[in-house]
């Protein structure tokens, strides 16, 4: 009999619960950092505790994941992240500094002002909320 045959209710707790959500990175009650404490071993159910490093890649959202990928694929060709985003060069640029700064490797951030085009272009891809990017027009 397999796993998928067997009644639900007589599966392994670690198998029955297991669930594939992102762990959050920060503390919803405060906001500072939260540490990983303990591990899981979903086959056979063995946990360890401590504190443990965390991947600094893992707290990065589907869309961050998303341009990592296509600039690692593309060997760092921005152009090809260009059209894989569907924007503008500027606004690629702009999205992998941002990307650096959350990984923490930019040299400092930057403050490019983004002209209309690249605004809009931010709007509706859903990267810049709607309430700064009329904040952003205003000041143009």
């Amino acid at each position: 009999m397999t796993t998928a045959d067997r009644p639900r209710s007589s599966r392994r707790p670690a198998e029955r619960d297991r669930h594939e959500h992102r762990a959050p990175s920060d503390c919803p009650v405060c906001g500072h950092h939260l540490a990983v404490t303990r591990l899981g071993c979903a086959s056979c159910g063995s946990e360890l505790a401590g504190v443990f490093s965390t991947c600094e890649f893992c707290a990065l959202s589907d869309a961050d994941n998303d341009l990592l990928r296509v600039f690692l694929s593309s060997r760092g060709n921005l152009r090809e992240v260009e059209r894989h985003l569907g924007v503008s060069y500027p606004t690629a640029r702009l999205r992998f500094d941002r990307l650096l700064e959350k990984l923490g490797l930019a040299d400092e951030p930057e403050d490019v002002p983004l002209n209309r085009e690249q605004i809009l272009s931010e709007v509706a891809s859903g990267a810049l909320p709607p309430e700064e990017a009329a904040r952003l027009l205003a000041a143009l």
